[in-house]
């Protein structure tokens, strides 16, 4: 595949791709760069790939999922195949290797389910293989909501999956059924709404997680995860939250949709680490990691692409008006800026350091290297800047300690 071109320009999406075809000459034909998707075709059950140009919004591939063993994934960001119903090569080359490994797990996932679906239904097959529609959500339907995801068969959960993403209404009413029973202390149906959201997590469709991360929802999901059956006492995972989390701002951000972003990698962070750790398989976490992953970039790429904050940032880092600990917290928060940077492609990290540069950042490493503050001067270490890795622009902040970029634990 040496001679797939993988330059690209920037772009904030782990699902950039070039297409490819296979020419008569053995030659690979760029067929151009668009979003890849995976998604159900038009007006049937299959799900396929789905490649959107960039430019036009055109369709430069639409591939039916075969559960045939003829994907390769080459060098992390590579996908090819031998599509069978045009009997012609094609790849797929990611911008970035975390975009490849999230789609590359998508098609195994959906050819696990092709596999099982081909299977014999009295194996696979639950009392919901005939699932037309979800059960209404009401209290005295909670046990047959509960069996229709628990127990449907793995052929069955694509369709509840898109049962789920259909009903516009379903988490919202189920949220507020979570609500009336915790006030009512109805103990059964905190259970069982435990067992159906934990069963929906374990689903693990990135449409339903984008569902039920959304502001509006999160905090009772992550309610209804407190009350496990398994676990003699109540989880106090919101308190933890809303008491001992604190949100403040080194340097204020302005963008109220950048300020989600964070909010969510952070409560997604502590769900995947905390609130789920034990009930999670690797696919489930690779997919919250994802979802972490591209909000770090969004963050990041939206704070380095506005010039008025990272001048504020260092006008006041260089003010001597600063007060010390609002400095401190300045350092702390460029330290994790940086970090966190490592997700950007380089060419994109390399112009974002040259203009940290450019303000003057060696400048302030060195003053923070002679500050005798001994935690603080590790920071200050250039290597400490530009060479260290951080999983998440909002729990790493949280787990030094520190408030620097938003978060912080008691």
């Amino acid at each position: 595949m040496g001679g797939l071109d993988r330059s690209q320009t920037s772009s904030n999406s782990m699902q950039r791709v070039k297409v490819y075809r296979l020419n008569d000459d053995g030659k690979w034909d760029d067929q151009g760069t668009g979003h890849v998707t995976v998604d159900y075709m038009e007006r049937s059950e299959e799900l396929g790939l789905f490649v959107i140009d960039e430019e036009d919004n055109e369709t430069l591939l639409l591939h039916r999922i075969s559960s045939d063993d003829i994907y390769r994934k080459q060098e992390d960001t590579i996908i090819s195949w031998r599509d069978p119903e045009y009997s012609t090569e094609l790849a797929l080359s990611f911008q970035e290797a975390t975009g490849c490994s999230f789609i590359w797990d998508n098609i195994s996932s959906v050819q696990r389910n092709l596999q099982f679906s081909t299977l014999s239904n009295e194996t696979f097959h639950s009392v919901t293989s005939e699932l037309r529609e979800l059960p209404t959500v009401e209290l005295s339907t909670l046990p047959l909501i509960l069996k229709t995801v628990v127990e449907s068969g793995i052929a069955d959960q694509m369709r509840l999956t898109e049962l789920l993403l259909n009903d516009r209404d379903f988490f919202r009413k189920l949220m507020n059924l979570f609500r009336i029973c915790e006030d009512l202390e109805n103990s059964d149906g905190l259970y069982m709404i435990f067992k159906i959201v934990r069963g929906i997590v374990l689903l693990n469709s990135p449409q339903i997680f984008e569902k039920i991360f959304h502001d509006d929802l999160i905090m009772d999901i992550i309610g209804s995860l407190e009350y496990d059956p398994e676990v003699p006492h109540t989880q106090q995972f919101r308190n933890f939250l809303k008491e001992h989390v604190v949100f403040k701002e080194a340097i204020r951000i302005k963008s109220p949709a950048i300020l989600s972003k964070i909010h969510q990698t952070y409560r997604v962070g502590y769900l995947k680490d905390v609130v789920l750790a034990r009930m999670l398989d690797d696919s489930v976490v690779a997919n919250l990691n994802s979802i972490i992953h591209a909000n770090n970039v969004l963050v990041v790429t939206s704070l380095k692409d506005d010039s008025t904050f990272i001048q504020e940032l260092f006008a006041r880092l260089r003010s001597p008006s600063t007060p010390d600990d609002s400095k401190k917290d300045l350092v702390y928060f460029l330290h994790e800026f940086c970090s966190v940077s490592k997700s950007l492609q380089m060419a994109m990290q390399l112009r974002l350091f040259r203009d940290l540069m450019n303000e003057g950042i060696f400048d302030i490493i060195t003053d923070v290297l002679q500050s005798p503050d001994k935690k603080l001067v590790l920071t200050g270490y250039p290597h400490s800047f530009l060479e260290s890795g951080s999983k998440s622009f909002a729990y790493s902040c949280c787990s030094t300690g520190r408030i620097s970029t938003v978060w912080t634990s008691d």
